[in-house]
């Protein structure tokens, strides 16, 4: 500041050596300029210096971050006491034709979509047209969930909405002109919509879940899930840069994602939009964070009351990590030495970080248009500058935990037969165990009568509590696993001289993720008694 200062003053002392000769007066009225201008460039220097200091030091830690991690662009949103006290954009929102990244860019917020899904879900709970503890399937119609490992009939909302439903994945992604051959989330659910496990005993995160609840939402209200989140949420909270996949209207402002080697992906659609195809600025997440916080902005409509807000946290299912539960789209977990409630999104090309503590009306949301970009690590420096209290996690070196080799038991052991129920007709499948504790695989049937499906061998394979798991090379030919290469997951239960299970079609990662497609499986041991 002290160099400008000196600058200024050398240019006012040249025009006074060098200029014609002026009266007394003229030359008073330029020394009080000069003092004023002094005056008011000192003030706007330190102003500048004040503001620079406060969020300085936030600002290294973002671009050091960029930097380090080769994100393309990124932004950051931080709300405090009823108002948004930082918010700016770093780096690009597209990286070929030089459009930075502002806090106003679209980034897609992942799965921080559920949070979103399950305020919408909480409106119709609020306005007493749906009931958290009742069956999914009374507002699903013709197209309901179905049994196979378990009871859909018991799956209710709540059990969607915290992961316990007992279904499994089913998400499938369609980029570029692909888009359009895209099935309807109607479609997905008909495919994959059965019931796996025993509603109600375990967490396990599914996006075809949340899905289902975009589904109800859409039945039960008498408009899409686009409409719904727009008309109920985006426009009553001022979101005015959201929507869902994104919308044409949106695309201008919608940042670029980026795969892993930094190369450009096509906008796309998910079958299942209400678990992870929301695009929002950090600014509209930083409004939607203080109505969430309860710190809502007077131009901002009660879209929800406070006893439904804290209905969301109700209730929680430990997810299985020590001190992380999840309640109704909302996440509860210890960090810093805070408790932080809040979500967070990966996908392809995207992640994002949505944190508030409750307990310093303080709330911080995290967007990139690259995979990895919005991290805990990041969140942790960032929160470090704004509560000095915050305590960096310093995890202690832990020795290699041994993991057991896979050891068949004799019940195991033999030959196996069975099906992979698909959509689109039952596939056979048949598993060997050998005692030397190969395991083979074939699914399929031949494609011509002379030729035999060849047996593939089953990887990392382990049997833990009745449970065999691997992965292997065998296919499953339906129409949604043709269009992209894939290896298949098994997870097998041992009942008796049954087992059953899944058989999931993971797609091959080539910086973007297809899809994840679950059939139930059942097979009989051949040599039983």
């Amino acid at each position: 500041m002290e160099g400008h200062r000196r600058r200024v003053v050398r240019t006012l002392l040249s025009m006074r050596s060098t200029d014609p000769p002026m009266s007394r007066l003229t030359m008073s009225r330029l020394s009080r300029f000069a003092a004023m201008a002094l005056l008011a460039l000192e003030s706007c220097l330190m102003l500048r210096a004040a503001c620079a200091d406060e969020f300085d030091a936030a600002r290294e830690v973002v671009r050091q971050h960029l930097v380090e991690n080769r994100i393309p662009g990124m932004s950051v949103a931080v709300w405090r006491d009823g108002r948004i006290i930082w918010e700016q954009g770093f780096g690009w929102a597209d990286l070929e034709h030089r459009i930075a990244a502002t806090e106003h860019t679209a980034f897609d917020v992942a799965s921080v979509t559920k949070t979103l899904t399950a305020v919408a879900l909480m409106r119709l709970v609020q306005d007493g047209r749906v009931e958290l503890d009742r069956p999914a399937n009374q507002y699903l119609g013709e197209n309901a969930l179905r049994s196979r490992g378990a009871d859909a009939g018991s799956i209710t909302l709540r059990h969607l909405a915290n992961h316990t439903s007992g279904l499994q994945g089913g998400d499938q992604f369609f980029f570029g002109d692909s888009a359009t051959q895209a099935p309807s989330t109607d479609q997905a659910i008909a495919r994959y919509g059965f019931a796996f496990a025993e509603t109600g005993k375990r967490y396990r995160y599914s996006n075809l879940g949340y899905g289902v609840l975009g589904q109800v939402i859409a039945q039960v209200s008498g408009r899409s899930y686009e409409d719904f989140l727009r008309e109920e949420i985006f426009l009553p909270l001022g979101m005015n840069r959201s929507s869902v996949h994104p919308a044409d209207e949106m695309r201008p402002y919608a940042a670029t994602r980026y795969d892993m080697d930094r190369r450009p992906i096509s906008f796309g659609r998910s079958v299942l939009p209400a678990a992870g195809s929301v695009y929002a600025s950090v600014h509209d997440m930083a409004r939607f964070g203080l109505f969430l916080s309860k710190q809502r902005l007077a131009d901002q409509v009660p879209i929800l009351s406070d006893a439904s807000i804290d209905a969301m946290l109700r209730n929680r299912v430990s997810t299985g990590k020590p001190g992380v539960d999840y309640g109704i789209g909302l996440v509860e977990e210890r960090l810093g030495g805070y408790d932080l409630v809040g979500h967070t999104g990966s996908s392809s090309g995207a992640s994002a970080y949505f944190a508030m503590i409750p307990a310093r009306n303080l709330g911080v949301m995290l967007l990139a248009n690259v995979h990895g970009g919005a991290s805990e690590k990041l969140l942790s420096k960032v929160l470090q500058k704004f509560l000095p209290d915050w305590q960096e996690a310093r995890s202690p070196a832990k020795p290699p935990v041994a993991v057991a080799g896979f050891q068949p038991t004799p019940r195991l052991i033999g030959a196996w037969q069975g099906v992979v129920h698909t959509y689109e007709g039952d596939l056979p499948i048949r598993l060997q165990v050998f005692p030397s504790r190969d395991v083979h695989v074939r699914i399929g049937k031949p494609r011509f009568p002379w030729m035999e499906v060849e047996d593939a061998l089953l990887n990392h394979v382990r049997f833990v509590d009745a449970e065999l798991t691997g992965t292997t090379l065998a296919q499953i030919d339906t129409s949604d696993t043709k269009r992209y290469p894939h290896t298949v997951s098994l997870s097998l239960i041992l009942r008796g001289n049954v087992l059953s299970g899944q058989a999931t079609a993971v797609s091959r990662f080539d910086g973007v993720w297809i899809y994840a497609l679950p059939y139930w499986t059942e097979l009989h041991k051949i040599d039983a008694d």
